[in-house]
């Protein structure tokens, strides 16, 4: 992934411009409605995040992409951190002798507050250092559907809030792969809560 860099101040922001020119991704899927483009997406995260140093110690995840159905939208169930005002997506660290599927459910209700879940599929790994640079992560993620409409994070010292948020548009995330996941299996998504009603 490439971002041309931008200043702001003391601060380097990365932005993505898309427009009507621009495929981005989600208007692919026959099933579902189509996609606006967003005007224009900013990341603070750069290439130096998914470039891997040697002799870094690498670190397993997992987490998911959870959604349900509200009308004719697919909304997504997506954290804040603190601090943070951009979403992210419910995942954490594997502990050890954990299951990475159970993993990902253990974080998904510690982050967004999720228990109700139905695993629909892998949607794939994705890679990155951790956001110290300390570490290589690399993260395992699945779709699940619920019809669980209430929650609040369990683990509120790291995510102050959830929000149900639609996937038409895309938001804002934190992290570019992330944004780039959803993109990536948006049809796989729709296929899902398509069926489920």
């Amino acid at each position: 992934m490439q971002f041309p860099a931008r200043q702001k101040k003391d601060s380097v922001f990365y932005t993505i411009s898309t427009g009507p020119d621009v495929d981005v991704g989600l208007e692919r899927c026959t099933t579902a409605p189509a996609v606006q483009p967003t005007s224009t997406i900013i990341f603070m995260i750069d290439n130096s995040w998914y470039i891997r140093p040697k002799g870094l110690r690498e670190r397993h995840a997992a987490g998911g992409v959870v959604v349900r159905r509200d009308g004719d939208q697919a909304l997504l169930a997506l954290a804040r951190e603190r601090g943070h005002t951009d979403y992210v997506l419910p995942k954490g660290h594997i502990e050890a002798g954990e299951k990475i599927e159970y993993a990902a459910r253990r974080e998904i209700e510690e982050e967004v507050g999720i228990s109700k879940l139905q695993l629909v599929e892998k949607l794939g790994i994705k890679e990155r250092l951790d956001f110290y640079k300390t570490e290589w992560k690399i993260t395992h993620y699945f779709l699940y559907l619920t019809d669980q409409i209430d929650a609040v994070p369990t683990d509120t010292t790291h995510h102050e809030s959830m929000s149900w948020v639609p996937l038409d548009p895309l938001p804002t995330f934190f992290w570019p792969e992330q944004h780039a996941l959803i993109k990536e299996n948006a049809c796989q998504i729709w296929k899902a809560v398509d069926r489920k009603e």
